[in-house]
């Protein structure tokens, strides 16, 4: 949501972030990221080396993985290269 709330504000404005919490978000289950989670996507992160890849990507790889998640709504060719299923 931080990234999808940064880009919706650049691009579309204010007003458009809005209506993205108050109709989009109610609609999606959110799932917060602990200590936990966050040190491994870390580890993950330093790990990689890769100027490429975001803190918050491998927080989204460690979420998935830790949940089961198979499949990704996004265009982020990481996703798939880390064997989840891209829709666009």
């Amino acid at each position: 949501m931080v990234e999808t709330t940064a880009l919706v504000q650049r691009r579309l404005g204010m007003q458009a972030a809005r209506e993205l919490h108050d109709v989009v978000v109610r609609a999606l289950e959110l799932i917060l990221v602990d200590a936990d989670a966050h040190d491994a996507a870390v580890s993950a992160y330093l790990a990689t080396s890769r100027r490429d890849l975001s803190l918050v990507d491998c927080v989204s790889f460690e979420l998935m993985r830790t949940k089961g998640i198979e499949d990704a709504f996004a265009f982020d060719r990481h996703f798939a290269s880390r064997g989840f299923r891209l829709i666009p």
